[in-house]
């Protein structure tokens, strides 16, 4: 069985290796960096089951643990205890005085009179969004598991609207998802060749890695003039909010739950940049909170879903499972017994469910979610 926890330190060799297979912003290949990933996540979980506030440091001045509260999730084999994969949730990506950074898309119309014929030409603007929006990203699973039945990618990617749904007050009411575009072989951007690098003089991949510390070189340097695509190399402009042939999946996945691309796009790469609104999120609208009310036979489960917990330690558990609901309106749920082990459940524990059955169709017609009592927070300044 497959089960999803947070990120902890023994997972660390196993995601540096799986990060220089790829090039994330957000999963650097860089150990140190994901070490210290690592431990901000487990902060942030052990912060959202007891209750308690983590300040993070926004202003530079070493009063708080640096960076926003992010939340690493593994997908682990229950009989190896082998991590296969991760992805992440950033609850606060940039804020006043650390902005995140796109170019907004548009197009302008010109036509002559005189000469009867007119042209369109594809604009990039700079964008500086302060407004703290949560992000999803760092996904990625070892190769050899990427074409198993149970669907680990979709696992991990789908996790983080569980979690979402169970502390929605931990989040931005606007979700973002920075998809990657075609990249060349050996992971250079013909995009920031065409154009970022002719204003920062970095390669795509020392730009990439200096954002970890800082963005204050690209608001700086970057300019803020619109920029004319048509002036850019022909493969430079065709990558421009375009998905390269491996996120392709990834994002019809997104788009089916809710997701929208709004016209701006990485000003490193030129990837398209989606969003969906928190509470349209088909996944997080349909998760709810439910008790365990013991174990029963896989084959007295008629439903399938997300069942988590998440335990006063701060341990995060999860499993996709079959599942039985006790009579209507008791919102309460048996689980196999496997499960239940997995999940390290007692009666009477309060669980999180999103039905979800990965087997058949991706979404199962949910119903509607009852409103929270919990505040949701406003934007981020920590």
């Amino acid at each position: 069985m497959f089960f999803l926890r947070e990120t902890n330190p023994a997972d660390l060799d196993t995601l540096y290796k799986l990060a220089r297979m790829v090039h994330f912003i957000n999963l650097p290949a860089d150990k140190e960096l994901i070490g210290e990933k690592i431990a901000r996540s487990r902060a942030c979980f052990l912060a959202a089951a007891t209750g308690e506030e983590v300040r993070f440091d926004t202003s530079h001045d070493g009063s708080a643990v640096k960076g926003s509260p992010i939340y690493m999730f593994s997908i682990v084999d229950s009989e190896t205890q082998t991590c296969h994969g991760t992805a992440m949730i950033i609850a606060r990506m940039g804020y006043p005085g650390n902005p995140n950074l796109s170019f907004e898309v548009s197009t302008k119309h010109f036509f002559s009179k005189d000469l009867g014929q007119g042209t369109s030409h594809l604009v990039l603007k700079l964008h500086l969004d302060e407004t703290s929006p949560t992000e999803i990203g760092g996904l990625i699973l070892a190769p050899s598991m990427r074409k198993h039945p149970e669907r680990l990618g979709k696992q991990l990617s789908l996790i983080r609207f569980h979690f979402m749904g169970m502390n929605p007050h931990l989040f931005s009411d606007r979700v973002i998802a920075e998809m990657i575009p075609p990249m060349s072989a050996d992971g250079r951007s013909v995009f920031w060749d065409a154009l970022g690098r002719r204003f920062i003089n970095l390669s795509y991949a020392e730009a990439d890695l200096f954002c970890q510390h800082s963005r204050e070189f690209m608001v700086s340097l970057l300019p803020r003039e619109e920029i004319y695509a048509t002036l850019l190399p022909p493969e430079a402009r065709q990558v421009i909010g375009q998905v390269g042939p491996d996120t392709k999946p990834a994002r019809k996945m997104l788009e089916d739950i809710g997701f929208r691309f709004k016209d701006r796009v990485d000003p490193f790469d030129g990837g398209p940049h989606i969003e969906a609104k928190l509470d349209d999120i088909t996944l997080v609208k349909s998760t709810q909170p439910d008790l365990f009310a013991g174990p029963c036979p896989a084959s007295q489960c008629k439903r399938h879903g997300f069942v988590s917990v998440l335990h006063e330690d701060g341990k995060f558990r999860a499993v996709h499972t079959p599942y039985t609901a006790l009579e209507s309106g008791s919102r309460a749920i048996k689980l196999p017994k496997e499960a239940m082990q997995t999940l390290m459940l007692e009666a009477g524990m309060p669980i999180g469910v999103t039905p979800l059955n990965l087997h058949g169709k991706s979404v199962a017609k949910q119903p509607k979610r009852a409103k929270s009592s919990k505040k949701r927070a406003t934007r981020a300044t920590a």
